[in-house]
């Protein structure tokens, strides 16, 4: 019996396809290589909301750095959390406001709030106080300001950019799944995201990618590479940032970081940490196929997000909650798609416990 819904299909989309047999994904009709690298991010939320880019994309943005402010009760209950050392997902969560009754304002409110919240939070967590957004910056360039008060680097933008194109949608994962029942039961945009963040932080779903990067700091030279990797796979151990449950090829979303982050690297005249894990990369797919013939095993998303959130200067426990300010847009997305449909999702069960005895 399949416990896990796992082939089950559960929903029509037209927000996201992902094909693992063909290492295939599309977001609302583009190829994520041709989406990600180009688009800005309002650009993208605009268009799976709406299932087509938008023809005054400045004035969206607009609307959105409008609402970054955060509401000085937020602010009471984020720096409380921090003194207290919350996790930082759990105090994403914390700073959502209630629902304002319409699912339009809730769902752009609750975007353009989410990296002035971790932003914020993650000051405060490290004794610093929480800088004030910037409405003429973009969606990224404002979250990266928020977290250093430094006004960052064409290139840095475009690095964060495209990282949030590659994961703002993918399928009906576990995050989304929950968004969407929520909505089916007429309730509000605002505890659709709650529940899904709640998703996302556990590890099954939401585990940061921050293993494949210390793995690669760990070999520090490519020259060291295949003795140490040779000497994890006899022990059975898993290379993190290699294979994906999906994706029976290589991930189509590595590709698009893997541009993404050589571009940003190469920018910045510092390219060794790139070389190395591309050298690094190189040695583990042969030793994968030797040791593993037939799985195909191929690099997965973990391993150049790491590699690309690392070189914006994000610390590893920032890699989820980075990753939650892109999704939100894809949880709220199909927020819009099951309101239309207007069904509750309703799955069925089978008893296997005890029954009472005859007579």
């Amino acid at each position: 019996m399949n416990t896990a819904l796992e082939g089950i299909v559960a929903a029509e989309t037209s927000l996201s396809m992902v094909d693992g047999t063909r290492g295939e994904l599309v977001i609302a009709g583009y190829r994520i290589d041709d989406l990600a690298l180009s688009a800005t991010f309002e650009q993208t939320i605009w268009l799976l909301w709406n299932g087509a880019f938008p023809k005054d994309v400045e004035s969206f943005r607009r609307d959105l750095a409008a609402r970054r402010i955060l509401q000085p009760a937020t602010v009471d209950r984020l720096t409380a959390a921090a003194k207290s050392k919350t996790d930082t997902m759990d105090a994403l969560r914390m700073g959502l406001v209630g629902s304002s009754g319409n699912d339009d304002e809730d769902a752009r409110n609750v975007v353009a709030t989410f990296p002035c919240i971790v932003a914020a939070y993650w000051r405060l967590l490290n004794g610093q106080d929480p800088i004030a957004p910037r409405a003429d910056l973009s969606h990224s360039a404002n979250f990266l300001f928020m977290l250093t008060g430094k006004t960052p680097s064409d290139a840095h933008v475009r690095g964060l950019e495209t990282y949030l194109n590659t994961v703002v949608d993918h399928g009906l994962n576990a995050s989304t799944f929950t968004a969407r029942v929520i909505v089916s039961t007429g309730s509000d945009f605002v505890s659709a995201v709650a529940g899904a963040v709640g998703a996302l932080k556990g590890p099954l779903h939401g585990g940061a990618p921050g293993p494949a990067l210390d793995m690669v700091f760990e070999i520090g030279d490519v020259e060291r590479a295949e003795p140490y990797l040779r000497s994890k796979l006899a022990r059975g151990e898993k290379l993190m940032g290699f294979g994906h449950r999906v994706y029976k090829v290589r991930d189509p979303r590595a590709d698009v970081l893997s541009v993404a982050a050589e571009r940003m690297f190469k920018e910045s005249s510092d390219t060794k940490l790139y070389d190395l894990a591309r050298g690094v990369e190189a040695v583990a797919l042969r030793l994968l196929e030797e040791y593993k013939p037939g799985r195909n095993l191929q690099t997965n998303v973990e391993f150049y997000t790491a590699l690309l959130l690392h070189g914006l200067g994000l610390p590893t426990p920032l890699f989820t909650p980075t990753f939650a300010i892109s999704r939100v847009a894809g949880w709220l997305a199909h927020g819009f798609e099951q309101r239309r449909v207007n069904r509750i999702i309703r799955p069925q069960s089978v008893y296997i416990g005890p029954r009472p005895s005859a007579g």
